[in-house]
């Protein structure tokens, strides 16, 4: 990732201070493997930015670099000129995340020749930004040194911050098939979204499945998914039929997400391709899910934008559940559970069977290819997204929780969830008509999925705190 920086410096405070601290920030910048922006050290009085003229030349390298630039930090190695920190950001045209860091000063080294006063000069730096109307984050703590523990924290928080901002403003939806009529719940505006910059490119399954009629079975790409499918689980209880009809459907999907450039996508996975087609896409959507290209059932075209959010906050898979049972008289607790299209990062072992639900309307033999298992313990965050018709706007809800090792004797992919005042979570769903889906994710990243839909998105979010 790549970050642009803004040291700011204030004629009357020691220049030393914003060498060191432009030393500092680099320093913390390269041991988090993140790329920075700014002017050169001898482009500007100690490397730093102060006058109108240096706020412009900063800008100017900021334009020059936008296409790359995921976020800003402003860092406060004195007490700074706020206005030449607004300055920048105004002229720079950049509307991306930025955070306000200021270094603390040292009792001891509080004479004229080492006063910082950043304590202070972070007050007026966010009040300019204000003014200005630029949103910015902040760090934990008021002040803390680029070097701290809290800040390798916050730099990593306000890094998932970034990729999430910026993956949602350019997202584009692979919407395969229409929604199952029996889910008005799952309906979307698609309007909406692209408002937000998030496009929608639809197929219908009938396109889906004449590709997958001219392709041969030793077709190059069927093969080479077929031998993909084979490695990812256990396919022992699964037709050889079966497992052909699903590499096709995968490789005819996958060759269509990169011609129309879809990222992410949400699936008719019943009850159409079980009927006339003869397999559930799980396995298929699992494996594009585990790869980090997001899949949801059912359409659920909101539903992974919540998977996708939690994926660029945590770099890692997730998968879209039921808010789906309580658990015993436990009132934290709940079962969440799906049919089952899980990555296979969430299970403790995973085989593939067939979908037990569907079997008994399609016939088993046509439904093979659902992911099997118990989801593993752990961290867990969650996150759901919704367009608001008669508000025009997007909302949602985000918190964290954990998977646990409760037992749990079920089909499909199921676990147990803790979540911290899940009733009073689960009567906001409720009372604000959310859907049952929930996306998930093994990690602890609400606070920047919040920060950034909130912040930098301007949706409507609700964090369910501890």
């Amino acid at each position: 990732m790549t970050l642009g920086v803004i040291i700011g410096n204030r004629g009357f405070f020691p220049d030393h201070l914003a060498e060191s601290g432009r030393r500092e920030i680099l320093a913390a910048l390269e041991r988090a493997g993140v790329d920075a922006v700014l002017p050169a050290q001898n482009e500007t009085k100690s490397g730093a930015i102060e006058t109108r003229a240096e706020a412009r030349l900063c800008a100017d390298i900021f334009k020059r670099n936008a296409d790359r630039i995921d976020g800003v930090v402003v860092t406060l190695p004195n007490f700074g000129d706020e206005r030449a920190i607004a300055d920048t950001l105004r002229m720079s045209g950049l509307n991306v995340p930025v955070l306000v860091q200021a270094t603390p000063d040292t009792p001891g080294l509080m004479t004229i020749r080492d006063r910082r006063d950043s304590f202070c000069g972070k007050m007026s730096a966010c009040n300019n930004l204000s003014q200005y109307g630029i949103p910015y984050s902040l760090t934990t703590l008021h002040t803390e040194a680029p070097s701290s523990p809290e800040f390798v924290r916050d730099l990593d928080w306000f890094l998932a911050v970034c990729r999430v901002a910026k993956g949602l403003r350019r997202l584009r939806i692979g919407a395969i098939g229409a929604r199952p009529a029996a889910f008005n719940t799952v309906r979307y505006s698609e309007k909406i979204l692209e408002a937000n910059g998030i496009s929608i490119e639809p197929i219908d399954l009938s396109e889906i499945l004449g590709r997958i009629a001219r392709m041969k079975d030793d077709a190059p790409e069927a093969q080479a998914k077929l031998e993909a499918i084979r490695r990812y689980a256990s396919t022992s209880a699964v037709p050889e039929a079966a497992l052909m009809k699903m590499a096709k459907l995968g490789a005819v999907v996958d060759g269509w997400m990169r011609q129309t450039d879809v990222t992410i996508s949400a699936v008719q996975c019943w009850t159409s391709l079980e009927e006339f087609f003869g397999v559930v896409p799980c396995t298929v959507m699992s494996m594009m899910s585990e790869n980090l290209f997001s899949s949801a059932c059912e359409v659920d075209i909101c539903g992974v934008v919540g998977m996708h959010a939690l994926r660029l906050a945590s770099g890692t898979p997730s998968a879209l559940l039921d808010w789906n049972n309580n658990y015993g008289d436990d009132p934290d607790k709940a079962v969440c559970f799906h049919c089952s299209n899980l990555p296979k990062h969430f299970f403790e072992s995973v085989r593939m069977d067939f979908q037990e639900i569907i079997a008994g309307t399609v016939g088993k033999e046509n439904t093979f290819g659902t992911c099997v298992g118990r989801v593993k313990a752990g961290a867990m965050s969650y996150a759901r997204f919704s367009t608001d018709d008669r508000a025009g706007a997007i909302r949602g809800y985000t918190g964290d929780g954990e998977f646990t090792k409760d037992p749990l004797e079920t089909f499909g992919g199921a676990g147990v969830v803790r979540i911290p005042r899940l009733q009073h979570l689960l009567r906001y769903i409720c009372e604000r008509g959310f859907e049952h889906h929930v996306a998930a994710n093994f990690s602890t990243s609400s606070a920047a999925v919040h920060e950034a839909a909130t912040r930098y998105l301007g949706w409507d979010v609700y964090w369910h705190k501890a």
